[in-house]
C-alpha cells in the first residue's frame, strides 16, 4: 500500500486523476480552473511525477504545437473503482458538497459508471461523466 500511496497519494495527484476521469479535463489550465486552487508550481510538479509514475501521458495537440493534452494511461484508468470507491466513502461519511441524489445514483449504477469511464477513456471521448448524474 505504501508504494501506491507514494506514487499518486497525495491530495493534488488524486483531484487530477478525478478531474480526468469525471470532468473530462486534460489541459493545465483546466486542472486550474477546477476550484480547488491548486498553485501552478503544485500542479507542475504533480503532473511530472503523475507522469514519470506511468498515471499519465503528455500529448501535444495536433492543430496547435504549443498546447499539451494529458491523458490517462491504462495503469492511469486501471485507477477508475479505487477513485469512485474513494469518492463514494467521502460523500457517505463527509459533508462534500456533491449533491446526494448524485452520488446515491453514481452507487447505485457502479459498474456503468465504471464501464462508462473506460469506454470514454478508450474511445477520447470527452464528455464529462457527471452531466448524466448531474452537477458537480
Amino acid at each position: 500500500m505504501s508504494l501506491s500511496l507514494d506514487m499518486f497519494g497525495d491530495r493534488w495527484s488524486l483531484l487530477i486523476i478525478r478531474d480526468m476521469m469525471v470532468r473530462s479535463n486534460k489541459t493545465f489550465k483546466e486542472f486550474l480552473a477546477s476550484g480547488e486552487g491548486i498553485a501552478t508550481n503544485i500542479l507542475a510538479d504533480r503532473l511530472r511525477r503523475l507522469k514519470a509514475a506511468g498515471i499519465l501521458m503528455a500529448e501535444v495537440e495536433a492543430t496547435d504545437g504549443r498546447k499539451v493534452n494529458y491523458r490517462l494511461t491504462e495503469k492511469g484508468i486501471d485507477l477508475a473503482p479505487v477513485l469512485l470507491d474513494l469518492l463514494l466513502w467521502g460523500a457517505k461519511h463527509e459533508d462534500s458538497g456533491a449533491p446526494c441524489a448524485v452520488m446515491a445514483e453514481m452507487a447505485k449504477n457502479r459498474d456503468w459508471v465504471l464501464a462508462e469511464t473506460r469506454r470514454r477513456w478508450e474511445e477520447r471521448d470527452p464528455t464529462p461523466i457527471l452531466p448524466k448524474f448531474g452537477p458537480g
